[in-house]
């Protein structure tokens, strides 16, 4: 475990999909309030790997440590990317890439985040879902997705991101949180943690979504207690492009998704606000 800090913020951001033009000058914007700033990127920079470097060396040159976790529109072998790896071959590019860039990745040690509200473990996961969350009257993959395709509720995953090697997503998924729970266990057992992921680690979250259907791409019941058995003082995740604050079993959830200029743009609040994970905010619903 690498440790640094002592004052600044933990700040969270994620879904910044800067192939959208607005979305990058959001990013270009985007700056520390001192040196001492960490910034947790929960995925879904980009598409292409071009994009995905650029936003995050911007990023990695202004914040004291940058933290990526991926999201699945970085690991989709995108038919206008340069890049045709796909799977796991994907992700190790990524890894590689972000380690030049002196990026945090799910594969580095933990950072320990030493500032106000520390003295935590900051950890970025990589765990992608395995149609767990099934929609309402749904026992089966095969059901959840009939039904999906039946209301034209079928997400991009399905035709772009690849699991090569493995024989399906929910099998590298199955993989990833088994490997992932181990070392979360080898951590301090006094020791409160940061879980940083792209898709919540608890299904509460999915419930507002307008398309119920879509929760099945949005996680694993497998990581439904590992907000209270890792001991988080907060859940970052993006993905469902709802930002928002919730708390469940007294364990704060923060879904930090900047999300397509569509969205935003009709939000009362600046886009592109960088949500401060520690110390906390006074921020609910």
């Amino acid at each position: 475990m690498t440790a640094a800090g002592g004052s600044g913020q933990l700040l969270a951001v994620s879904d910044l999909h800067v192939g959208y033009g607005e979305n990058r000058a959001l990013v270009e914007r985007m700056a520390p309030d001192s040196d001492g700033d960490w910034l947790l990127v929960a995925g879904d920079v980009a598409e292409t790997v071009a994009d995905i470097r650029w936003a995050l060396k911007t990023l990695a040159g202004r914040f004291g440590k940058v933290v990526w976790v991926p999201g699945n529109h970085e690991l989709w072998t995108h038919p206008r990317d340069t890049v045709t790896l796909r799977g796991v071959a994907r992700y190790e590019h990524l890894v590689e890439m972000c380690r030049e860039l002196g990026v945090t990745t799910p594969e580095d040690p933990y950072p320990l985040w030493e500032g106000p509200g520390g003295p935590v473990a900051v950890a970025p996961l990589f765990l992608l879902y395995d149609y767990s969350f099934l929609p309402a009257g749904s026992t089966t993959k095969d059901e959840g997705l009939a039904h999906a395709r039946r209301t034209g509720v079928v997400c991009n995953d399905e035709y772009l991101l690849h699991p090569d090697p493995y024989p399906s997503r929910e099998a590298w998924c199955r993989a990833r949180v088994g490997r992932t729970a181990e070392r979360l266990a080898a951590l301090p057992e006094d020791l409160p943690t940061v879980l940083v992921n792209h898709y919540p680690l608890h299904r509460h979250p999915t419930d507002v979504l307008w398309y119920p259907e879509f929760a099945m791409w949005c996680g694993t019941r497998l990581t439904g207690d590992w907000h209270r058995r890792f001991r988080a003082a907060a859940v970052v995740y993006g993905h469902l492009h709802i930002p928002r604050t919730t708390r469940h079993d007294g364990v704060r959830f923060e879904e930090v998704s900047v999300g397509y200029p569509r969205e935003w743009s009709k939000r009362p609040e600046p886009p592109g606000r960088l949500r401060r994970v520690l110390p906390a905010e006074d921020v609910t619903g």
